[in-house]
């Protein structure tokens, strides 16, 4: 069946109707407006949930306590609880690739049982953890220094994809806490993906290659741009060697570890076996932080106990997801009216708005982690959905974004915005003893709670008239409101508090693909350009070589390989 365990499609449950026919109320030139629903306090009293000091506010959504019940019905029809304990059970969810899907097995304390088949894997996770702590130990102490003898307090982490845009949301968001700075103080983290050389250039500017030490992250250490990257950064180390008067072997083995399940290839290219750290094919790229792809960069550059606070924090969301009720589970309240902006509402756009500069590399990672995962056409099934599953996804640190692509947001197109703040900064500026009316972080979050109130009410032609504002303006200044947003409001964006927000979101995205009954763990429309890239690289290489005339590509493509090709001869 299309659908989940036991039932039909969620869009042919009598759920999925009643949810249509209310969006229809909603939408309707009577449907009520968010300034008349926010003066309702009953109402915006019961749409806030809260875990761990985490306060969830959604009365800003254009849903009625009835349209939650509705939502919640709706997770009812698809079994939404049964799907969410059989990723927790380890079944084989992802059914295209036969495989677990066990993220939350990453950051699960020892001695908890979780199988993946009949195997408990929490072991095997706790034993790689050890081995990159030692090894990220003994690196910070100096014990292993480089081949020249000077301590590695530079690492590249080489990888692309799932393989650095948590790893690097994970790093920036910590630079300026406070346990965080402390403990990378003289230390750097870059982070290589791009096969653009530009991106190398970047990467390696202003590095000694004799203080560096180069992380490769790759499962099959056979992905192409990866790859292409390591044996530049290699010849890198293997010209300083020379200069240095050092063995090329030895400046490899010292300066390169891999993160990798092809432990024989990470070999083959020189890297010492014992520094080759693995995981598992139940980890897909995007949810791969908490595994050696990003523990491993991260524990080098902040240690162990910043990363295990990271590890704790993710795992009491994933808990909280697995054992809250539905209607005060914040991963399933937020998944759910994603649901309804994007597929009753039309909404197919959303936008993520942290109220926090660390938090700069997050929407980058979130677009990864929900559009690769719930960009699908088709159900388990293989059958082609009548509707859009997954949402584009976007956002900028505020207030940035606020002096940028606001403008639309609040006058153009209705875009549903996830506003992200925490009560404490991590740098905290207080001038108010200089003058200033509040401190920085008043002032930031000022905007947090203004902004959201500014989408929901808007501003109309009567206010404008009753300021006295021309009346030929007011088709400029009206602002139509009513645009649903959500608060979450952190009290801090510590180690752990980050895991937590890693953690919501992820699940996020699992709950609606749960509900549009896809699969959200594969990522097969990844492929088809990296087979039709490799075609055109035999081309160049054979034009380069040879002089080899462009063929069996369509005119248009063919006219600007000759281009290309013969710009550069």
């Amino acid at each position: 069946m299309a659908g989940k365990p036991g039932r039909g499609p969620a869009w042919e449950t009598a759920a999925w109707a009643a949810l249509s026919d209310e969006a229809a109320k909603i939408q309707s030139d009577k449907g009520p407006h968010l300034r008349d629903l926010l003066k309702d306090e009953a109402r915006c009293g019961a749409l806030q949930a809260e875990f761990d000091g985490i306060l969830m506010d959604y009365a800003r959504q254009k849903v009625t306590l009835d349209t939650r019940q509705k939502l919640l019905d709706l997770a009812d029809a698809v079994n939404l609880k049964v799907q969410i304990t059989a990723m927790a059970s380890g079944k084989f969810i992802n059914t295209t690739e036969n495989r677990a899907v066990m993220h939350i097995a990453l950051r699960a304390p020892k001695g908890e049982k979780i199988l993946v088949g009949d195997v408990d894997v929490v072991p095997e996770v706790h034993e790689v953890l050890d081995r990159i702590y030692d090894f990220a130990d003994r690196v910070r102490s100096g014990k292993h220094a480089g081949a020249t003898g000077k301590k590695l307090t530079n690492v590249i982490s080489i990888g692309i994809g799932g393989s650095y845009l948590g790893p690097e949301f994970v790093h920036e968001a910590l630079r300026t806490d406070e346990a965080g700075a402390a403990a990378a103080e003289g230390r750097s983290l870059r982070f290589l993906a791009n096969v653009d050389p530009v991106d190398v250039k970047r990467a390696l500017e202003g590095l000694d290659p004799e203080s560096t030490l180069v992380v490769v992250v790759s499962k099959t250490f056979t992905t192409a741009e990866t790859m292409l990257n390591a044996r530049t950064v290699s010849r890198w180390l293997e010209e300083a060697a020379k200069s240095a008067g050092v063995d090329k072997s030895e400046m490899i083995a010292k300066h390169m570890i891999a993160v990798s399940a092809n432990v024989p290839g990470a070999q083959d290219f020189g890297i010492d076996g014992d520094n080759v750290f693995g995981f598992w094919d139940w980890v897909g790229g995007r949810y791969s932080v908490c595994s050696a792809v990003g523990v491993m960069p991260l524990a080098l550059q902040y240690g162990k106990a910043v990363v295990q606070e990271f590890l704790a924090g993710a795992q009491s969301m994933d808990e909280h997801f697995l054992t809250a009720p539905l209607e005060n589970n914040l991963p399933v309240l937020l998944g759910l009216l994603g649901v309804w902006n994007s597929s009753f509402l039309g909404y197919s756009v959303r936008c993520l708005l942290p109220y926090s500069q660390a938090l700069l590399r997050f929407p980058a990672h979130i677009q990864q982690v929900d559009m690769e995962s719930n960009g699908k056409r088709v159900a388990l099934d293989g059958t082609e959905l009548p509707f859009d599953a997954g949402e584009i996804n976007f956002g900028e640190p505020m207030t940035n974004g606020q002096h940028s692509f606001m403008q639309l947001i609040h006058q153009g197109r209705v875009v549903p915005c996830d506003f992200l703040g925490s009560i404490k900064s991590q740098n905290p500026i207080d001038n108010t003893g200089n003058g200033e009316p509040v401190s920085n972080h008043d002032e930031l979050m000022s905007n947090f709670f203004a902004q959201a109130d500014a989408l929901a009410m808007g501003k109309t032609q009567a206010d404008l008239k009753a300021e006295g504002v021309p009346e030929k303006l007011w088709p400029h200044k009206e602002f139509p409101g009513n645009r649903p947003t959500t608060s979450i409001l952190f009290p801090c964006f510590d180690a752990r508090r980050v895991g937590q927000l890693l953690s919501l979101y992820e699940h996020r995205s699992a709950v609606q693909g749960f509900v549009w009954g896809i699969n959200s763990f594969d990522q097969w429309g990844v492929e088809l350009g990296k087979v039709l890239a490799k075609q055109v690289r035999t081309q160049l290489q054979s034009s380069r070589q040879d002089g080899a005339k462009v063929k069996g590509f369509n005119p248009s493509t063919t006219s600007m390989l000759e281009r290309f090709v013969a710009s550069q001869n």
